[in-house]
């Protein structure tokens, strides 16, 4: 089943247009890589997939609905089927809450849960990401920068998504805290079924997490297909430039 889709959709800020004719699909148990350079359009993307940005051209759809006409009580659910996994670990967290009310957060908002039932939530969440339950009374400034994305991660998947929608979810963690995360985000979505989508600049990312992988250039498509076929026997020029970049990608 198809979860989210995008068709023939166009994008710009003002008069600088920055996707043009996009088409993708996320189905279930599905993992996407979005990769290209700065300003290709990879988080533009994940932005009209949250339903944060409404497209100039070609539509967005959940469930093979369109976004745009879909009512409060609709959007709701999508808001939490679809969540969001920020870069930065340092400022994606309010430094003045308690990670409980951090992570409660969606659950609050969508009117998911409260009380004792929310509190469950919240606990079955942390473990989820190999926390501790007392880690929920402390604040962000307590942890490390792996920590603090763990906690970002417990925080999108309360509310029992279908889809992560992760925007450089490692760029700023060291190399070894790099690769638990990568491990952490894979665990998760095979043991609960979840689709991501995953924006990296690190193509030794996209290759450990993505099943496939979509390359932008200047907001068009220029290559698409599995991980292994794209990274290692790509077809457009961009592409091979991107892989030539990199000294060794993982088979």
């Amino acid at each position: 089943m198809t979860l989210l889709e995008l068709r023939g959709v166009g994008f710009a800020y003002g008069s600088r247009r920055v996707l043009d004719d996009v088409s993708l699909r996320i189905d279930e148990n599905d993992s996407l890589g979005l990769v290209g350079e700065s300003g290709a359009g990879k988080s533009t993307i994940l932005r009209l997939m949250l339903g944060l940005a409404t497209p100039r051209d070609g539509q967005v759809l959940f469930e093979g609905a369109p976004l745009a006409l879909r009512d409060r009580a609709q959007m709701r659910r999508f808001r939490a089927s679809v969540q969001p996994v920020f870069q930065d670990p340092y400022s994606s967290l309010d430094p003045r809450q308690r990670i409980d009310r951090i992570i409660g957060e969606p659950l609050r908002s969508l009117g998911l849960a409260s009380g004792a039932d929310a509190q469950r939530r919240i606990a079955e969440a942390l473990d989820s990401v190999g926390l501790p339950s007392d880690t929920a009374r402390r604040y962000p400034h307590e942890f490390s920068g792996g920590q603090r994305q763990r906690i970002a991660i417990a925080r999108a998947v309360v509310s029992r998504p279908r889809v992560l929608l992760a925007d450089e979810p490692v760029s700023a963690l060291d190399v070894t805290t790099r690769v638990q995360v990568l491990e952490l985000l894979d665990r998760l979505r095979r043991e609960n079924g979840l689709s991501l989508v995953m924006v990296s600049h690190d193509l030794t990312a996209i290759a450990s997490a993505c099943d496939r992988t979509l390359v932008l250039k200047d907001g068009r498509v220029v290559e698409q297909g599995a991980t292994s076929a794209v990274l290692h026997a790509p077809q457009d020029p961009y592409t091979r430039a991107l892989v030539d970049a990199v000294p060794r990608l993982p088979r």
